[in-house]
């Protein structure tokens, strides 16, 4: 079994973004240029083997950009390969608060995603914190991206130390999921998942040729890893993502969390 951590279903608006421009020239195609039905969305996870897709919302200063509602209905429409992540307005902490906890108790939402990077505000910023206790409350994950900013925006706010390690240290009942790795700082990254236990790891928007060597190393040294597979479809479907893995020689207890037991246990999913 595969889980995806990190995928969206595009819309046009969001598919047609000016800050997705430098995504759209390192991946020029289909899935970066158009906004095609969930059916190709659900094909290309079959192609690649992927059994359930986190798909996520998301949510920037200027309103919903993939709203919660046309996550739900995807969600509904295909509720044994689609689970919910919901995104909510940072300038809005109460709003966003019932926005969270409505997405979870009625809808099945399974985790709150907020990126940095669209907010230009590091996950210790006090706008967070409402939504942390929630989650925290909710018992579901706060995933985030961690290292550079491919679209055109600052990569500064998703640097995990000194940012996400505030986070971890004030909320040590919070689990926290950094997707993209963290490059260039992932020896930040990978030294916040060895000091928190609630701290993981996705590679979305990573090919396993392209893993750097410090996350393999750490994955095969050790068969309780906390690193998840993400694709971050549609930018990078799954199947161009997970192609090479069994070279890696992770051993099947450790290619067993990546792929799949590490998200259910983070999610908490049956």
């Amino acid at each position: 079994m595969i889980i995806d951590a990190w995928m969206q279903h595009p819309n046009a608006d969001w598919i047609g973004n000016p800050m997705f421009e430098s995504l759209r020239r390192w991946r020029p195609g289909k899935w970066s240029e158009t906004a095609p039905p969930i059916e190709d969305t659900l094909a290309e996870m079959d192609r690649a083997g992927v059994s359930v897709g986190m798909l996520c919302a998301w949510h920037g200063p200027g309103g919903p950009m993939i709203s919660n509602d046309e996550v739900a209905q995807y969600c509904r429409a295909y509720p044994d390969r689609f689970i919910g992540i919901a995104s909510v307005d940072l300038f809005r902490p109460m709003e966003a608060v019932r926005e969270l906890r409505l997405r979870v108790k009625r809808d099945g939402f399974k985790g709150l995603r907020v990126l940095p990077w669209v907010w230009g505000l590091p996950p210790d910023d006090r706008r967070y914190y409402p939504l942390f206790a929630e989650c925290c409350e909710l018992d579901v994950p706060f995933c985030t991206q961690v290292g550079h900013a491919g679209p055109l925006r600052e990569s500064e706010p998703g640097r995990p130390i000194p940012y996400l390690d505030r986070v971890a240290l004030e909320f040590p009942e919070l689990r926290i999921l950094g997707g993209h790795i963290g490059v260039p700082w992932l020896n930040e990254m990978l030294s916040l998942v060895m000091k928190y236990p609630n701290v993981f790891i996705d590679t979305s928007a990573y090919k396993v040729s392209r893993y750097p060597s410090e996350l393999v190393e750490y994955m095969r040294g050790n068969k309780r890893h906390r690193v998840l597979f993400g694709s971050n479809h549609p930018f990078w479907p799954a199947s161009e993502c997970i192609a090479g893995l069994d070279h890696l020689n992770l051993g099947v207890e450790a290619q067993s969390a990546f792929l799949a037991d590490n998200a259910r246990r983070l999610f908490k999913l049956a």
